[in-house]
């Protein structure tokens, strides 16, 4: 979906595909036909956007069979949908039993990282509609922070270096911008935007900037006007935002909470989990870490389990879609759009809770439809304008 900003910038909202198993070209189209459309129908759209996450093998299939790029353009195209941004973070292996602190490998000190985004950035230079005014690549925060060494830091500085080079290359070949965002995450080299300035700041920022994780902002208790003006101070811009939110217990002790919280407690992904007492971060880098007393409970817990946007858990519990909504005001409720990439990215829909967990092929759709209508009605909200795709309305 498509909306337009006071100051005429074209935003657009998607949904990202990494919720769906899917790691080679085949699956990748399928999923195109059984949900996204779907989804778009649901929502009553005439276009919709699909955030898509092409695994290492996808892209290889892609960059190598001639026209593979053009095909899965005009697949795009011929139901409605379109990509202007891609997920890069997982390199593959995200729907594995246990993927835990893999999700981080190879990092931003591994050459193949570094061919992996390229890659990515090329094939998405080849997706975009010819009136996007530019594609964004979202990637990972240089790595997990244990081990990180002076070594390891010079080393990803190099690649980040190469990186800005080989993107302005492809821009020269292809005529399109392609932007990549690391996105700071809880546990990584760069978990927050104090990070992100110190480690991120010097790049090219017409190449590189941050991608805005709204659940990963909420965890480590940012405060989202205070976080932007960091990055606009160093020089990073918001190249992409996800919006998610996290799951809270206001009260950590309470056992109706710490029971609630268990049954989020599951083996595929890693749940980092911080609480702030006296504004002082502290945390533990998962959720079973912090339920087994690894985690003072005298202050609210903020717990890294992407929650659907439109629905809160069973109380105790709830999530923290109002930080979600304040970081939407804060980048569109002034006089000018901070970013013009929005990608709804809940992964986590098939490890909910089973009572909360979508039964069918039809639930999901209907799940990611309800979790788009909350972000268009937020959109709305703050003011900005629906467009139509299909008048052909012009793009800034």
């Amino acid at each position: 979906m498509r909306f337009r900003h006071i100051d005429g910038t074209t935003v657009h909202l998607a949904y990202c595909s990494n919720v769906h198993q899917a790691e080679d070209l085949a699956g990748v189209v399928a999923q195109l036909a059984d949900y996204a459309e779907p989804v778009r129908e649901a929502l009553g759209a005439d276009l919709l956007g699909i955030g898509l996450w092409l695994a290492r093998d996808v892209v290889t299939a892609l960059s190598a069979q001639p026209g593979a790029v053009s095909r899965l353009r005009a697949e795009l195209t011929a139901r409605g949908l379109e990509t202007v941004t891609l997920n890069a973070f997982p390199y593959g292996g995200f729907h594995r039993e246990v993927v835990k602190k893999d999700v981080y490998l190879p990092d931003w000190t591994d050459p193949a990282r570094l061919r992996y985004t390229v890659d990515c950035a090329r094939v998405l230079a080849g997706l975009l509609p010819d009136d996007a005014r530019r594609g964004s690549v979202s990637t990972l925060p240089l790595g997990w922070r244990t081990p990180w060494s002076a070594e390891a830091r010079d080393a990803a500085r190099r690649a980040l270096d190469h990186l800005g080079s080989e993107l302005a290359e492809s821009e020269r070949e292809t005529g399109r911008t392609i932007r990549v965002g690391f996105e700071p995450e809880p546990g990584c080299v760069v978990e927050n935007t104090v990070q992100a300035a110190r480690e991120l700041g010097g790049l090219d920022p017409e190449r590189l900037g941050v991608c805005l994780d709204t659940c990963h902002l909420a965890v480590q208790f940012e405060e989202p006007a205070q976080a932007l003006r960091r990055l606009a101070d160093a020089g990073l811009p918001v190249v992409k935002v996800q919006a998610s939110s996290a799951l809270q217990a206001d009260d950590p002790a309470d056992p109706h909470a710490r029971r609630a919280l268990a049954r989020f407690a599951e083996p595929r992904f890693l749940h980092q989990t911080r609480t702030a007492p006296g504004g002082r971060v502290t945390g533990v880098d998962d959720l079973p870490d912090a339920l087994a007393g690894g985690l003072p409970s005298g202050s609210a817990w903020r717990v890294h389990f992407h929650a659907p946007l439109h629905a809160e858990p069973e109380p105790p519990l709830r999530t923290t879609s109002d930080e979600l909504s304040s970081t939407l005001r804060e980048l569109f409720g002034g006089a000018q759009a901070l970013t013009d990439h929005v990608e709804v990215e809940t992964y986590t829909w098939s490890v909910l809770p089973e009572h909360l967990r979508p039964r069918d092929r039809e639930g999901l759709v209907a799940g990611l439809a309800a979790e788009l209508a909350w972000a268009r009605d937020q959109f709305l909200d703050i003011g900005l304008l629906r467009t139509s795709h299909l008048r052909k309305e012009p793009v800034a």
